[in-house]
């Protein structure tokens, strides 16, 4: 069975009455050959459970299986986010869990890995006491000298950020796989030093994988049978290599490295190039740095998904300033218009925060005149938590009441649910292209998959399998689900 995380009934209250405002979940893990177990859950974004997926291989070449049961595991990790406070508080809850699992099996060890361990590490190591071992998301590759260490008795921490480290050398361990999608990591850091982000800090600059390891990941995905492929990075806009090193380095580079430079739109049209039949997904995108060429890329192939992950935070110009978002709410409207104009049927999703600090009424209207005039089809809304560290955490007061961030968020929340039912009734009535990834969470007599533009879609299983491609025509929707039936045209 898979592990879920615990919550006490007001969370689970909280979650019933708006999911998009948890972020923490918990990766499910295959049974695997080896002499020492380990138990790995995963929060936050989906770089976090592609950098487990490297863990567990790195670990493997040592001994290590991973198992389901934490009662098994020899070592238990926690890959952490430190984005927002409540993904926080939810990893603490889980290690207190794991503390007391230990007074059962006193040879269990627990380490934290990931964005929490390179922001916190001082805390749990040495005035907390709650964990054996910290790394960092660019020391995986020490984690056999890190085990050893803990092994001996020894409190154990790595969590400094490199300049070069990829993984690009590193084959994942498929955790949590359908078997039909999949993740590849293209980037790792981030150079936009948004003034509420914790990410530059707890993950380093920006550097690129070589390409050539990518579409070597990807062939072999495709070998494995997999049907679709997501690019993956803090900001896959920004993906540059020129041969390795960070991306603020470029301008340093010679003229035949400028010169065989490969961009993200040359990297998405090579990787759908190299498989056709392969779906292509990318995130997180960045307004300041989405390019054309991008937009016509994703125009060009059949196979890359009509779907962008374009967050926002802001519809008030005045805010995105404070916010250090090197666009204007102008810029981003014609984005949106110029994506609309060349990919008229795109779907695009936000990331929205309500009551940054000094936010006024007038703002706030600002982001809902904004999501009125994009619509977007899916969002993800939180209310403003400062994180320590940060430039907003350092130089703004954290000023706008809990009630009336509370507020401005069940308004923006409304509004996106309006706006999520509107585009996904544009489908009812349609036969679209459904890739099945398996059985409906709802009912074991129906099949779940998504589209291209990421509609989720139930509808009532025949002969086909998991993995294949069916035409669906859509009866009906939710603001959250297609349902419909296998078309017979």
């Amino acid at each position: 069975m898979p592990n879920f995380v615990k919550l006490n009934e007001d969370e689970v209250k909280a979650l019933e009455k708006n999911p998009t405002q948890y972020n923490g979940e918990v990766l499910e893990q295959p049974q695997t050959e080896g002499s020492r177990k380990l138990y790995i859950e995963s929060y936050g974004c989906q770089m976090n459970f592609s950098d487990s997926e490297i863990v567990a291989s790195i670990l493997s070449k040592e001994g290590f299986s991973t198992t389901t049961s934490l009662e098994d595991a020899d070592l238990v990790l926690v890959n952490t986010c430190s984005i927002r406070e409540k993904a926080e508080q939810t990893v603490r809850k889980r290690l207190e869990h794991f503390n007391h699992a230990k007074k059962n099996k006193p040879s269990m060890k627990v380490g934290v890995l990931g964005c929490m361990a390179e922001r916190l590490k001082h805390q749990f190591l040495e005035e907390e006491k709650i964990v054996d071992m910290v790394v960092g998301p660019d020391a995986y590759k020490d984690l056999p000298n890190l085990v050893a260490e803990i092994d001996e008795g020894r409190d154990a921490v790595n969590v400094i950020l490199s300049k070069e480290e990829t993984y690009g050398d590193v084959s994942p361990v498929r955790l949590n796989s359908n078997g039909v999608t999949a993740f590849v990591s293209i980037t790792r850091g981030c150079d936009n030093m948004c003034t509420f982000c914790v990410v530059p800090f707890t993950r380093g600059r920006e550097r690129s994988r070589d390409p050539k390891s990518i579409l070597e990941e990807v062939d072999a995905l495709a070998q494995q049978g997999y049907k679709e492929v997501t690019l993956l990075g803090q900001n896959v806009d920004s993906y540059l290599w020129y041969g390795g090193g960070l991306k603020k380095d470029f301008d340093k580079a010679s003229e035949m490295q400028k010169a065989t430079a490969v961009n993200f739109a040359q990297l998405l049209s090579m990787v759908a190039k190299a498989h056709p039949h392969v779906r292509i997904r990318f995130s997180t995108s960045n307004p300041q740095d989405m390019t054309l060429d991008v937009i016509d890329a994703m125009a060009a192939h059949e196979n890359i998904c009509k779907y962008i992950h374009l967050p926002v935070q802001s519809g008030s110009n005045r805010i995105l300033k404070k916010m250090n978002r090197l666009h204007t709410r102008e810029e981003y409207m014609a984005l949106i218009d110029n994506i609309l104009e060349r990919i008229p049927d795109c779907a695009i999703s936000q990331d929205m925060i309500a009551g940054f600090p000094t936010e006024t009424e007038e703002d706030h209207q600002d982001t809902l005149s904004l999501m009125e005039y994009v619509k977007y089809d899916f969002g993800f809304m939180f209310a403003y938590s400062e994180r320590p560290g940060t430039l907003a955490a350092k130089k703004m007061e954290d000023d706008v009441p809990l009630e009336t961030k509370k507020r401005r968020l069940s308004e923006i929340i409304h509004l996106q649910q309006k706006h999520g039912l509107y585009r996904m009734e544009q489908f009812v009535g349609k036969t679209v292209e459904i890739l099945i990834e398996g059985d409906s969470k709802k009912s074991s007599d129906q099949w779940m998959g998504r589209n291209s533009q990421n509609a989720v879609a139930v509808f009532p299983k025949g002969d086909e399998k998991v993995g294949d491609t069916v035409m669906v025509y859509i009866e009906d929707c939710t603001s959250a689900t297609l349902i419909g039936r296998r078309s017979i045209d």
